[in-house]
């Protein structure tokens, strides 16, 4: 921070509190809107907040770094020159690598960044690529999901800050991982935002789930969208993090002519090292992931739920809300080789046509544009107890799914805690103050009460349903968790030596339902094999292979699947 500075292009005075001492501020003659604070050099440690037109409350900054006593609190000057950096970590390419997603307050046992640090040799030994961190801008509280964080530059307090992420990022970056950021431009929570004391930042020109969108083509909209820019820049260049998740890009309203995402994109291609940019969007096109110069908006790769949808229907056999159209077995092979299963066809959920086609021989994209998992923070997170897949499944169909995603075309990305069954559930909490936090507990019941388990919701305020979803990492010590580790560590493995499960080539994968509960799934040379049923099932066409993993390890293939059994197989 070179100066103390802030964007509010309608304050007519404003001061700044600056160590307990007021001092005014005055209007910069080079940037319309903004205010300075010349001949005052910010220190490490300064504490400040801002007063418009000498009335209201002091206001933290919109671009702090740091909150250390919460978000309604003054904001602290950060010496990010004081870093440190791996020197011998120059990027990746995420496309295509295995992710890992976590959030650091559940992860371990402290929830912090530098309890994180410590489980990184787990990371290792299991052959992620790369973890994707949930959000970390300062939200309400000290326990939360991050999704309703309002300090979109700082570094959540309770998991210590700005220096211990960048101590998290130096040390995965020197165990050999990456660093994603899960980062929200669409909205801000409901506490602590005081965006729009300042300016613009909203506008009722468009309505999202959460109410008026962030302001990206009303009047003020250019210095909201070099916010959101900024903040990015932020992350990829002063962090040094290898990429963003970017989420909910659906609900980024924006009808510029040119899209706040193409910004992000063409932003992220001027960063030194290599930045993937993964969107999660709910709109099913592949014009996401084409690259800016063919038209698209840019982005490396997308989540692609309905391949978590068509893997969770088949598993599970659960068929309600938006799995019902996952139901039948084809729903299975149609997202596995051609990603979405809404591709401009009908969504009964929607009640209308959704999506659009993926292009197998596209030179636009491969598989490694869109992200597959069996569970993610969302899909485990919003059921109503937060219980995980592998809570209700057998141990062979865990196995059986995990292959089939983490041996796919896809990106690959595991939720923590997924690679050894834990037993632990990831449910959704909350840390709200006395007035907001009973709307949200009473909604939360009434949300799942409509559809039946009203009952079963652990109360997101107790502090309990947070511990409750920490993970329990001596569970690692017993057989059954630790066979299962065995087995992600295992697929993880195979993918990386073997070219046919580490390609992203459409053309060359194609999934044959043999019986209701068996399968072939073709990578290129490479095959998987799986059988749910009682019994045997014969596997045509399968030239002579060896079996890499699964039952019969080491073996040939004889071309019949034993009763209940997983195969792996490459040719001889």
């Amino acid at each position: 921070m070179r100066e103390f500075s802030v964007w509010a292009p309608s304050a007519q005075s404003l001061l700044i509190e600056l160590n307990g001492e007021r001092l005014p501020m005055r209007k910069r003659a080079d940037k319309e809107g903004w205010w300075h604070l010349p001949g005052i050099t910010p220190r490490a440690g300064d504490r400040y907040a801002f007063l418009i037109d000498g009335q209201g409350p002091l206001l933290p900054d919109p671009r702090s770094l740091s909150q250390p006593d919460g978000v309604h609190g003054a904001s602290e000057v950060i010496a990010t020159e004081e870093f440190t950096h791996c020197e011998h970590w120059h990027g990746k390419d995420l496309r295509g690598a295995v992710l890992y997603e976590l959030h650091v307050g559940t992860f371990t046992p402290e929830g912090t960044f530098d309890a994180a640090i410590a489980k990184l040799d787990h990371l290792v030994t299991l052959g992620v690529d790369a973890v994707e961190v949930m959000p970390v801008a300062a939200f309400p509280g000290e326990r939360g999901w991050g999704y309703d964080g309002v300090d979109l530059f700082a570094v959540h307090s309770a998991y210590g800050g700005p220096h211990a992420f960048n101590r998290f990022i130096t040390a995965a970056h020197e165990a050999g991982i990456a660093v994603v950021l899960d980062v929200v431009y669409n909205h801000l929570g409901p506490a602590g935002n005081y965006l729009g004391m300042f300016g613009p930042y909203f506008t009722s020109r468009h309505e999202t789930p959460w109410g008026q969108a962030v302001n990206l083509d009303d009047e003020g909209s250019g210095e909201v969208r070099a916010f959101i820019r900024d903040n990015a820049r932020q992350w990829l260049e002063t962090f040094r993090l290898d990429g963003l998740r970017l989420d909910a890009v659906h609900e980024l309203r924006d009808d510029s002519q040119r899209h706040i995402l193409c910004d992000l994109a063409a932003d992220a291609a001027q960063v030194s090292h290599p930045v993937t940019l993964f969107a999660e969007s709910d709109q099913n096109q592949p014009i996401t992931v084409t690259p800016l110069e063919s038209g698209g908006m840019g982005m490396q790769a997308q989540w692609a739920d309905d391949i978590h949808h068509a893997l969770h229907v088949f598993f599970s056999g659960e068929t309600s809300g938006y799995y019902a159209d996952f139901a039948a077995a084809e729903a299975l092979a149609k997202t596995l080789t051609r990603v979405f299963l809404h591709d401009g066809g009908f969504s009964s959920f929607r009640n209308q046509n959704w999506g659009a086609p993926v292009d197998p021989s596209s030179p636009y994209y491969d598989g490694h544009a869109f992200v597959a998992s069996l569970q993610n923070h969302d899909q485990v997170g919003n059921r109503a107890a937060g219980d995980r897949i592998h809570h209700t499944i057998s141990p062979l169909a865990q196995r059986a799914a995990a292959a089939l995603y983490l041996l796919s075309p896809f990106t690959p990305m595991l939720f923590m805690g997924e690679e050894w069954a834990c037993s632990s559930p990831f449910a959704f909490f909350t840390d709200h103050d006395a007035q907001l936090g009973p709307l949200v507990s009473a909604g939360r019941r009434e949300e799942f009460a409509r559809m039946g388990w009203g009952d079963e919701v652990p109360d997101p305020q107790s502090v309990q349903t947070a511990l409750d979803s920490r993970l329990d990492w001596e569970e690692l010590t017993t057989p059954k968790h630790a066979d299962m580790f065995a087995w992600y560590r295992e697929l993880i493995s195979l993918r990386h030596r073997y070219g046919c499960f580490a390609s992203g080539d459409l053309s060359q994968t194609s999934l044959q339902m043999l019986t209701e509960r068996a399968l072939v799934y073709r990578r290129g040379e490479c095959a998987l094999v799986v059988n749910l049923e009682l019994h045997p099932v014969s596997v045509p066409q399968l030239p002579a292979m060896r079996i890499l993993a699964g039952a019969d390890r080491g073996a040939l293939f004889t071309g019949l699947a034993a009763p209940e059994s997983v195969y792996v197989l490459c040719p001889q």
